[in-house]
């Protein structure tokens, strides 16, 4: 297993083209912006981050295949019990069922048979989310109580078709295809750093109004422009949640970012402190279990065999490009916009701890 976490300072250590203009009548008012560096996941320490290689995962090695070959030669044991491996990991629990329970965050005055959740996943191009992490993922919501039909999956820009393109199995009956589900279309206010915090920006509808309660991004690991850090994963996986139209003009950086700090990604906000109250997204994966150092419309290159999970995007990001990209693949990112991730929510390098590799079970 791979593991990135930080120093042992909480709980103890380990326990520790634009879209075509729409009106829409409900537009949330801008409230407070967050509280940059402020926790995010009451139970689970922010910056950790872990990580597992293991061949085993698939049945042989095909680096450029297409993914209906992916989707064959993926072991859907191996994967399953390695997510169940990361989220002990992670939360520092031994056992899978209540470390699944400690990442996943009821909300308030609301049984699990209520909750909804939205699965944010990367459809653009050539490579897509393997079945397997789907499903257990799913499995996991189950477990708590959520009903499968609670539960969305969807890509606001690259969506469409999906069900056709990408026929996912075993997924629990009732699980919803929901392709684009409607479209990044009702306005939102964006905090700085874009444009000052004084603009608007379009969004997943059921975000926006807060039908979602609980938000999963499980992104690609794929190359990109240097203006986003040389790479498109967990942060850059919101270009299918807001439009992705302004993150392609000038401060393109500043859009990636301001959007990951919005109400509809980090969840509700104190007005008065700006901190988080109850947190929407709860989980990051990144599939590399195949995956490129080119992006974002190329097929795969590599087969890494490799799963990583945190809790808040700008660490799985930041520690996933420098720690594998970069060291271990060998692929080039630019440095200065990959520590402005860090940076611009709160945080620097010296929060972190230096990679620590640890063997694959």
């Amino acid at each position: 297993m791979v593991n990135f976490t930080r120093r042992q300072v909480l709980k103890g250590g380990l326990a520790a083209g634009a879209g075509a203009a729409a009106p829409w009548i409900w537009i949330r008012k801008a409230g407070a912006a967050w509280e940059r560096g402020s926790p995010v996941h009451p139970h689970v320490d922010d910056l950790r981050v872990v990580g597992v290689i293991d061949p085993s995962m698939t049945r042989a090695q095909d680096p450029r295949c297409c993914w209906a070959r992916q989707e064959e030669l993926v072991v859907s044991e191996k994967v399953w019990e390695n997510l169940d491996r990361l989220a002990c990991a992670l939360t520092g629990i031994r056992q899978a069922r209540d470390a699944w329970r400690a990442i996943f965050v009821k909300p308030p005055r609301r049984g699990w048979s209520e909750v909804v959740v939205a699965l944010k996943i990367n459809h653009i191009g050539r490579q897509h989310t393997r079945s397997a992490v789907l499903a257990k993922v799913c499995d996991a919501l189950m477990a708590l109580g959520i009903e499968p039909s609670n539960i969305h999956i969807y890509d606001a820009c690259h969506g469409a078709g999906m069900a056709r393109e990408t026929p996912f199995k075993g997924l629990p009956k009732g699980v919803r295809i929901e392709e684009t589900w409607g479209g990044s279309q009702t306005l939102t206010a964006v905090p700085e750093p874009w444009k000052g915090g004084r603009r608007k920006a379009r969004c997943l509808k059921p975000l926006v109004n807060g039908t979602v309660d609980i938000l999963l991004n499980i992104a690609m690991c794929k190359g990109h422009r240097r203006r986003f850090g040389g790479f498109t994963m967990t942060l850059k996986n919101h270009f299918g949640t807001f439009s992705p139209a302004p993150g392609h003009r000038s401060g393109s950086q500043d859009y990636l970012i301001a959007i990951n700090q919005t109400p509809e990604i980090l969840g509700s906000m104190d007005p008065r402190t700006g901190r988080i109250l109850h947190p929407r997204q709860q989980l990051c994966i990144v599939d590399a279990l195949w995956a490129s150092e080119c992006g974002p419309i190329c097929r795969a290159s590599h087969q890494p065999n490799a799963l990583f999970m945190g809790v808040f995007a700008p660490a799985v990001d930041y520690q996933v490009a420098v720690g594998f990209r970069k060291r271990r693949m060998g692929w080039e990112i630019d440095t200065e916009a990959t520590r402005r991730i860090l940076r611009d929510f709160g945080h620097n390098e010296e929060d972190l701890p230096k990679n620590e590799w640890l063997a694959a079970a």
